[in-house]
């Protein structure tokens, strides 16, 4: 029997996509032919290269292909000079094969590329409306007639990791103006976590100049001395002049003053 009129069935066969029938007849033949034979297991080493490597023919492949093809006509001689041409026509439609294949594959990881990059876009853009939302939640409640809807504002600050400067200020002006201790101590709190910024520094050394509140004032300076902050060197030294500064403060700032002056 003919094997062309098989070899279009190769690779249906090799996917599994024959029905009972077309199988069957077909294993006949791949029994009864050991050229066939050889010819789709050439096929499925191909195709399994194909799944194992990069989907790019490349001058590696073609040079296998001769290999074989040399291997054929030493083996098989004159006698199979048709069967050897035949071979090299097959050799060229797989490298076809591949060629399309790679094309295949490179357009889907193209697309797959642009679909994950369009999701993660996405992404983007939802957290940064989240957290747009969260701002304007935090603002809004920073500005409560209530010290405890303030407070819970200040505390908002949990829900961001690099909070941005608009609410970096927004917290400095609570530990500035609210006329709440409390509020003025979250506010320290929560700003004390971002000793980095320059603005936080100076809301610190603002603060120590006006505060009132002994325990803030406690807890602003040993801020400051633990982020070695220069600029309080100056307001230590007013507070120190000052009649109405506690005596522990006066014991606390004499105590840390020569490290950062």
């Amino acid at each position: 029997m003919d094997n062309n009129q098989f070899y279009d069935q190769i690779p249906d066969y090799l996917d599994g996509r024959l029905n009972p029938s077309e199988k069957n007849r077909f294993e006949q033949h791949l029994e009864q032919s050991e050229d066939f034979k050889k010819e789709v297991e050439e096929m499925k080493s191909f195709l399994q290269v194909m799944d194992q490597s990069v989907p790019v023919p490349s001058d590696r492949l073609k040079s296998r292909f001769e290999q074989v093809l040399e291997q054929e006509k030493a083996e098989r001689g004159k006698v199979v000079q048709l069967g050897s041409k035949a071979s090299s026509m097959w050799a060229g439609n797989v490298l076809k094969i591949a060629a399309s294949i790679a094309l295949l594959v490179a357009a889907f990881q193209m697309g797959s590329l642009f679909q994950q990059r369009k999701v993660n876009e996405d992404i983007a853009q939802l957290q940064n409306e989240t957290n747009q939302m969260k701002q304007t939640a935090m603002l809004s409640l920073m500005e409560n007639q209530s010290a405890s809807k303030r407070i819970q504002g200040v505390n908002f600050i949990e829900e961001f990791e690099r909070p941005d400067e608009a609410i970096i200020q927004a917290l400095s002006n609570r530990l500035l103006y609210d006329e709440n201790d409390n509020v003025r101590m979250t506010a320290f709190e929560a700003l004390v976590k971002f000793t980095s910024s320059e603005t936080v520094k100076n809301t610190f050394i603002e603060v120590l100049e006006k505060e009132k509140n002994p325990s803030i004032q406690v807890s602003i300076i040993q801020a400051l001395v633990q982020i070695q902050e220069k600029k309080a060197a100056e307001p230590m030294k007013k507070l120190l002049e000052k009649d109405d500064t506690q005596p522990f403060i006066k014991e606390q700032i004499k105590a840390v003053l020569p490290s950062i002056s």
